[in-house]
């Protein structure tokens, strides 16, 4: 069975950055089970995998546009140092939930800790990023009546 909408795919795979070093992998685990055409994946490494079948092994390289978007400025922004209230020791890496305006809850990261201000980043870790997956598809199958109805693997 070929990939397409409303089926259920299982790859393993090793996502790596422009420099080679390894971000995410599934190697060891059970392979990453998605529905194909609901959002479970990046759209560019989706589209690539349309078409493909059970036992494929491909490389895909996905451009920020396609993955997490480019780096937005608006989401960067410099706080009151205040605005961690009780927290002595902030650290540049260290991550914490946010309201948006909207009331959306967003992950932050301190980018830089001063004395009296905070820059925080809102944008996803790899944002503006270009992306490497080695993929290898395990299997394919026609998703359930339920699990299109869900939108996810059951």
């Amino acid at each position: 069975m070929k990939i397409g909408e409303k089926c259920v795919v299982a790859i393993h795979y090793r996502l790596t950055d422009e420099e080679g070093i390894e971000l995410d992998s599934s190697a060891g685990q059970d392979p990453l089970n998605y529905l194909h055409g609901a959002q479970g994946l990046i759209p560019g490494l989706e589209r690539e995998l349309d078409g493909h079948v059970a036992g494929d092994k491909l490389s895909v390289t996905v451009q920020p546009e396609d993955a997490y978007g480019t780096v937005d400025p608006e989401l960067m922004q410099t706080v009151p140092r205040s605005a961690f209230g009780e927290v002595k020791d902030l650290e540049p890496g260290m991550q914490f939930e946010a309201s948006g305006p909207d009331g959306q809850v967003q992950r932050v990261v301190v980018e830089k800790v001063s004395d009296d201000d905070v820059t925080i980043n809102g944008n996803h870790p790899l944002a503006g990023r270009v992306l490497h997956f080695e993929v290898s598809i395990e299997s394919v199958r026609e998703a359930s009546e339920e699990e299109v109805a869900h939108g996810h693997v059951h």
